[in-house]
């Protein structure tokens, strides 16, 4: 079912303009349920609303409600910080005008904001409802010629004009959004994929995380064949096999073991260095890796992770890179560990970012965290990356990505 697409994996849609423009309303009129709430009171909105939902033919979406461009007060200076951070992971952007306000300095500076950084802004002209016939389709035309942003007509109240919002939607969705595939341009048809899963304290109780759920089905999808394993069997796998595995994708944790008992002639790589490729820039994340051995006894490493989740007792970002490294060094590191989707303030103080896989935000959040950290002048690496490299095997890992390869070999 499309609800249970993960939020990572949908075009996310954010909707933006002033207070009591009708942001909520439509959001409510765009899923057809009751899901923002919605009040004659300027500054309802206070922290975005996210509503996965699906729209034809594009398929799983979110919608994002923001908080107004105009609100006022430290409260009010919090809010449009936090409707301005929605921007870094938006993939079409709506801006919702009300014929009473108009367009002015708000509308334009949120507009030239959008353009700035690629993307697609579509503007909806909401409360038709209140304008004489006629006179909505007018208005529409002198905004998108001021604004040059095509505008649709549009009533959140009577849903007048919804269906047609959402053929423009549908029309300018950027179509390369998210990578193709995760790990099936790789494949051919009948080919064996060995997924190594440890089951650990970290591994959810009763069922398998989400990447590893995602590369299998993905798998599926391109008609090769899936065989999980935990890495103690590996080796009794690859003995009883009646074909030789095209690949093998393991835990990154458990790459040392693993990369010993895989055949040399049979491609090696993890699931966080294939949503390395999938969400962000490997190559750029390669590079990073260099930067670990530039490292000194004393240097501030952040460790990021996109997502909340609680530490388990050898936490892979906690405990355990954080152990390789200053192993790695000589000596200690600062570590701090951030999470949740904002870095710390002054990124420029860090000599490295260590990145977790990203399986939880989508691929234009992952981008713009990885052009934070190259603007503040900070190597940034994910865990997956670092930790071959700490294991001295990644380049052998790499071998079915020729560009991060190379991008290997420059930085050396």
């Amino acid at each position: 079912m499309s609800e249970r697409t993960p939020r990572g994996e949908r075009l996310h849609i954010a909707i933006f303009g002033r207070r009591n423009a009708g942001k909520s309303s439509l959001i409510n009129a765009l899923t057809g349920q009751d899901i923002a709430l919605v009040s004659e009171v300027p500054g309802t909105t206070t922290d975005p609303v996210y509503k996965s939902m699906e729209i034809l033919p594009l398929g799983p979406v979110v919608i994002i409600d923001t908080a107004g461009i105009d609100d006022v007060g430290t409260l009010g200076e919090l809010r449009v910080r936090r409707t301005e951070s929605v921007m870094r992971r938006t993939d079409l952007a709506l801006l919702v005008v009300d014929p009473a306000a108009g367009a002015g300095q708000y509308e334009e500076e949120i507009v030239a904001r959008l353009r700035s950084g690629g993307i697609t802004v579509l503007g909806v002209l909401n409360k038709t409802d209140l304008l004489p016939p006629g006179q909505g389709e007018a208005l529409a035309r002198e905004l998108s010629a001021r604004l040059d942003v095509p505008f649709v007509p549009v009533s959140s109240l009577t849903r007048d004009g919804v269906d047609r919002l959402k053929m423009e939607i549908v029309r300018l969705a950027p179509r390369d959004w998210a990578a193709p595939t995760i790990v099936g341009d790789l494949l051919s048809p009948g080919d064996l994929v060995v997924l190594v899963v440890p089951i650990d304290l970290a591994a959810p109780k009763g069922r398998l995380i989400l990447p590893q759920v995602q590369t299998l089905r993905d798998i599926l999808d391109h008609d090769a064949c899936g065989a999980i394993v935990k890495e103690r069997e590996l080796r009794h796998l690859l003995g009883v096999l009646g074909q030789k595995p095209r690949l093998v994708i393991t835990d990154s944790q458990v790459f040392a073991k693993v990369s010993a008992d895989t055949p040399r002639d049979v491609w090696l790589t993890s699931f966080s260095i294939l949503f390395a490729r999938y969400k962000g820039d490997l190559p750029t994340l390669v590079r990073g890796a260099r930067a670990i051995d530039r490292l000194e006894p004393g240097d501030r490493v952040l460790i990021a992770e996109a997502c909340t989740h609680h530490p388990v007792a050898d936490d892979i970002g906690r405990v355990k890179i954080p152990r390789w490294l200053r192993q790695r060094v000589g000596g200690d590191l600062q570590i701090e560990v951030k999470s949740g989707l904002d870095y710390p303030e002054d990124l420029g103080r860090y000599r490295l970012i260590v990145h977790c896989g990203g399986c939880m935000i989508n691929r234009r959040e992952m981008l713009y965290r990885i052009m934070q950290a190259q603007q503040a002048g900070v190597p940034i690496v994910n865990y997956g990356v670092a930790i071959a490299y700490l294991h001295g095997i990644l380049e052998r890992v790499l071998e079915p990505f020729p560009l991060a390869r190379l991008a290997l070999e420059e930085e050396a």
